[in-house]
């Protein structure tokens, strides 16, 4: 790389740490500035997932506050989240690459409308819950739909934080903000397996690796400083129109 290009990588790492923390998506920033370096897509896609490892726990650090109290349900989703790190993983190096990509927009699309809709869903949600266990874990629905998320998160990433939000709104009884860092967590188990995977049957690019790392250690800070001043209203349109910038980007790539 030319010292622009790293300095543009570095850039797009810091970016999407803080994106990552608050909301998601960051990899639709890092993404299209490692393909602008030449790197070939799946290269891009791996050296990516590794290098935002650092952001995604400097992230859930940040949050450690709201962490609080959430262990046993952090535990029992971390193993959805694993199990579809890897199985995203394998998928990414097994199928054409637009084998995904198709539905991205769409998933995407489908999570900003649950995000929208997640005050008046839950509501209705909580109401028919059957037991206090659902309503302290989400029950196997949501089990169950963070694991498939969490497919789709270790086969690209982008958006799978909006995702994460979207299901966890409507199925957990807690406010936003603790819901972003349980999302944290869950985004940094999916990029580690995801990774740890790719090191033993994937080329990576190192000098993007730890340009990303770096930056997006300090992104994830810088997120969760800010991020944890929004209320939920203003969380939630920062959701919304992130994705919508997302699902554009996804349309016109």
């Amino acid at each position: 790389m030319t010292p622009g290009e790293m300095l543009a990588v570095f850039g797009a790492g810091v970016s999407a740490g803080a994106i990552n923390t608050v909301v998601g998506s960051g990899t639709l920033i890092t993404f299209p500035v490692l393909l602008a370096t030449g790197l070939t897509p799946v290269t891009a896609t791996v050296s990516n997932a590794l290098g935002l490892i650092p952001g995604s726990v400097s992230g859930a650090f940040g949050y450690r506050r709201e962490l609080k109290g959430q262990g046993r349900r952090i535990l029992k989703l971390s193993v959805g989240a694993l199990l579809g790190g890897v199985t995203g993983a394998v998928l990414l190096l097994a199928l054409p690459a637009t084998a995904f990509e198709k539905i991205v927009p769409a998933l995407v699309g489908f999570a900003l409308v649950l995000v929208l809709v997640q005050p008046l869903i839950s509501k209705r949600v909580r109401r028919d819950a059957t037991s206090d266990t659902n309503r302290r874990d989400g029950g196997l629905l949501l089990f169950i739909g963070l694991t498939l998320a969490s497919v789709y998160g270790g086969y690209f990433s982008a958006a799978q934080g909006i995702i994460y939000i979207s299901l966890m709104g409507i199925l957990l009884d807690e406010p936003l903000q603790r819901l972003v860092a349980v999302k944290n967590v869950l985004v940094a188990v999916v990029n580690a397996v995801a990774a740890l995977f790719f090191l033993f049957v994937a080329d990576f690019d190192w000098t993007a690796v730890v340009l990303i790392a770096a930056g997006s250690a300090l992104g994830g800070q810088l997120g969760a400083k800010v991020g944890r001043r929004f209320s939920p209203a203003v969380l939630r349109a920062l959701i919304v129109t992130i994705g919508v910038v997302s699902i554009v980007q996804l349309l016109l790539r």
